[in-house]
């Protein structure tokens, strides 16, 4: 449908045109540089040139960049549940349905990450963190890069404050999965996480602040169904479906 307006719209035809024609000059950068970018589509180049305003060289070094930490990674092209047993085990990640826009939702609850844990550490949290992304990709309908998500800090303290974590899951999803985050509901969040999110905050670039809502606990279920059907709101905020945790999903 979008794109449909987009042709009927002068204006936008023509923004559309410039971006095509950018997104063609980002393919030969890249492809001169890493011949393995043959491989890829051009959704997933564009979301990079977007993400950096549609800069070609800017757009394309930040892909190669994304290529060189695939590899290294990934050595094996994905992360299996066998190297996030431990982290799995606390059901962190929980997928629900589908919002009003046809995103999968993913619910994380941070009360439930510790940073000194007795196995696992940084390394198996940020494997964490592309098993979740790689699984939401995976699971978006023809049309649909985008996901949604809910943070729930309920009970959540300072024993589950770990910022290198936090900061590492952002880096994740800002340099190697840009412009697939729809929106971040935050809810429950106790006045001590603000200590935290000041901290954070200055590393979220400012796409991604404008998709963050903090959500008020007496209006966490009408603000929700602002995005989300009840049909498909997870049940423990006052919808009808079940979230399930992402390694029985």
């Amino acid at each position: 449908m979008a794109e449909t307006d987009h042709a009927s719209n002068g204006i936008e035809s023509k923004d559309d045109t410039a971006e095509q024609h950018k997104l063609s000059l980002m393919r030969v950068f890249v492809e001169s540089r890493d011949p393995s970018s043959k491989e890829v589509d051009d959704l997933m180049l564009r979301r990079f040139l977007r993400a950096r305003d549609l800069n070609v060289e800017k757009a394309g070094a930040m892909f190669l960049k994304y290529l060189k930490w695939r590899k290294t990674f990934l050595p094996k092209g994905c992360v299996t549940k066998e190297e996030i047993q431990y982290d799995l085990s606390h059901n962190k990640i929980h997928l629900g349905g589908v919002d009003k826009k046809g995103r999968p939702i993913v619910v994380a609850f941070a009360g439930r990450h510790y940073q000194n844990s007795k196995s696992g550490g940084l390394d198996e949290f940020k494997r964490l963190v592309v098993y979740t992304l790689d699984t939401l990709c995976a699971r978006m309908p023809a049309g649909q890069e985008k996901f949604l998500a809910i943070g729930d800090l309920q009970g959540w303290g300072y024993s589950n404050s770990d910022i290198r974590g936090y900061l590492g899951a952002l880096s994740i999803l800002q340099d190697c999965y840009p412009e697939r985050l729809g929106k971040l509901c935050i809810v429950h969040a106790p006045k001590i996480f603000m200590a935290v999110w000041k901290v954070i905050y200055p590393f979220i670039d400012d796409n991604t602040k404008t998709k963050i809502e903090f959500v008020e606990k007496k209006q966490m279920k009408s603000t929700m169904l602002e995005d989300i059907e009840e049909s498909q709101l997870p049940d423990i905020y006052g919808g009808k479906l079940p979230i399930v945790p992402i390694q029985d999903a």
